[in-house]
């Protein structure tokens, strides 16, 4: 279908507006203009996303019935996938009605985005450096599209290329992957993708049993995507550069990266299948030499002069030096600051005078190293790593700015057992103490306190409910509070609480503050 076809005053009916594709569809083509009625039979209050159509007032919305005037008055139906897969009832009597349906994959060909379309993945750091970029593209005057859709992240489902076609001058867009083969090939191709940026490649998202090379080999579909327009790297990360070779990228490609001293010696899977060592900046990435001849080399953009606080550094650029001043502290987000940078610059075209400004601003994202209370003589924070590249880093970090850190682990690791030990282990390196707080990381911890060489560092609850995960949250409400409070009776400088499961019961901890 082209939207030649369709005339300007046809009548949309979107079935479903309180659901996330319903609800960013509805408002797609209210922004081009068309008449658009809804129905939902959750009632207004009920409605998860009611918030994001409060800026649509011409969205008639029928809650908690549909009367046949609704079929009666809609030109064309959107109805969620699944009640058209299943061939529903509601599916049955729009058939009676002859009315055309529209779906997914019709919205994106009948609308294009607004451009420049930049799309952001990696193992970590993507939210950080879409909010930032986000950041500075508000603070330069621009208008980036937003999803609105309260409590979910923008890089899971069609979120990224829906929202793409939202009224917006600019497009800024996470764009994760749980390692599905062509699940970044159809995302970034939805978005119409114009320029990339790839953080880091790390163990992660990996289902039990699974390849960390087929992980890695998903993110080359984004590669792939962009041979012939601007990929932004991270150099440091071997993975990246292997991946580069591998897929044979030609395109406009940047690369950025730390000058600074290692924090201790790694390996990853090189794609010749040998075990590529690096002297770590941070996890997972640092220096590097392969036999079969990737190897680490000078960055085009390259953070250096970083001072001991980690939130102030040089810039060194192929149009000078410039000095940055953070709000947030780390060698992660330098990498993630200077990734933003790059992309603001090179595609905004933002100067680097107004850049040194607006990222002097950004006061960071809720959830990541985020201070909540302060109780027991130490501070109470929240961090969202859940996987042992994103422990790593982040410990490290608290190990540069507090003298003892205690370690609450809330995460289930996607890569089954082996990934929770992993994560225990990495903790249990660069923490003071660790309490386990999820029925895994108690799991874990119990067998490490019989031969772990750090074990005199594992304290245990008294006890764990033997409750597992639960989709991607690693740990109940429940299990964070006991790990909890547990770790509120340690010495220490610091509490940190780790893992998604830490951030979306940031409330319930902080009633015990």
């Amino acid at each position: 279908m082209e939207i030649s076809q369709i005339k300007k005053d046809a009548v949309f009916g979107v079935i479903g507006v309180c659901g996330v594709n319903g609800n960013l569809i509805a408002r797609i083509l209210s922004d081009n203009g068309y008449t658009v009625i809804a129905n939902d039979m959750q009632t207004e209050e009920n409605c998860r996303f009611y918030d994001s159509l409060q800026d649509y007032p011409d969205i008639d919305v029928y809650y908690g019935n549909l009367p046949e005037e609704f079929f009666i008055k809609s030109d064309y139906m959107i109805l969620p996938a699944a009640l058209i897969e299943s061939k529903s009832q509601l599916y049955q009597k729009v058939q009676e009605y002859d009315i055309p349906i529209i779906t997914v994959k019709d919205i994106f060909e009948l609308f294009e985005p607004v451009h420049p379309v930049i799309c952001i993945t990696g193992t970590n750091g993507k939210t950080t450096t879409t909010t930032l970029l986000k950041h500075l593209a508000y603070s330069a005057g621009m208008n980036p599209c937003e999803h609105n859709l309260k409590g979910m992240q923008g890089n899971v489902a069609d979120i990224p290329p829906l929202q793409a076609r939202l009224h917006g001058d600019v497009n800024i867009l996470e764009t994760g992957t749980f390692g599905i083969k062509g699940s970044l090939d159809y995302i970034v191709n939805a978005c119409r993708i114009d320029a990339g940026l790839i953080t880091n490649i790390t163990p992660d998202h990996l289902e039990e049993g699974k390849n960390f090379l087929d992980y890695a080999n998903v993110k080359g579909e984004f590669v792939d995507a962009l041979k012939n327009k601007t990929l932004i790297v991270n150099n440091d990360d071997p993975t990246i550069k292997g991946l580069l070779r591998q897929n044979n990228y030609s395109g406009h490609l940047i690369t950025f990266g730390l000058e600074c001293e290692s924090i201790r010696k790694s390996s990853k899977k090189c794609f010749c299948n040998k075990d590529i060592i690096i002297d770590e900046f941070i996890a997972g990435v640092g220096k590097y030499e392969c036999s079969c001849g990737i190897k680490y080399e000078k960055a085009d953009y390259v953070a250096k002069d970083i001072n001991d606080e980690h939130d102030r550094f040089i810039l060194e650029t192929p149009e000078g030096e410039f000095e940055f001043k953070l709000q947030i502290k780390g060698l992660h987000n330098i990498y993630n600051t200077t990734g933003a940078i790059i992309l603001a610059h090179e595609i905004l075209k933002i100067p680097y005078s107004q850049l040194q400004e607006y990222v002097s601003t950004f006061t960071g994202v809720n959830g990541r190293m985020q201070i909540i209370g302060h109780k027991n003589n130490k501070e109470i924070m929240i961090d969202y790593a859940h996987n042992p590249a994103g422990i790593i880093t982040v410990l490290k970090e608290l190990k540069n700015t507090y003298d003892s850190v205690i370690n609450v682990i809330t995460t289930s690791s996607e890569s089954g057992i082996e990934g929770d030990k992993q994560i225990l282990d990495c903790s249990l390196e660069f923490a003071d103490y660790v309490v386990p707080a999820s029925y895994n990381a108690y799991v874990c911890a119990k067998k490490a306190r019989e031969d772990h060489e750090y074990k005199d560092k594992i304290i245990l609850p008294d006890y764990m409910p033997d409750e597992k995960k639960h989709g991607t949250l690693g740990a109940t409400a429940q299990q964070v509070l006991i790990g909890f409070k547990k770790a509120l009776d340690i010495d220490g400088s610091l509490l940190v609480c780790t893992g998604e499961a830490a951030f979306k019961f940031k409330d319930e901890i902080t009633k015990e503050i």
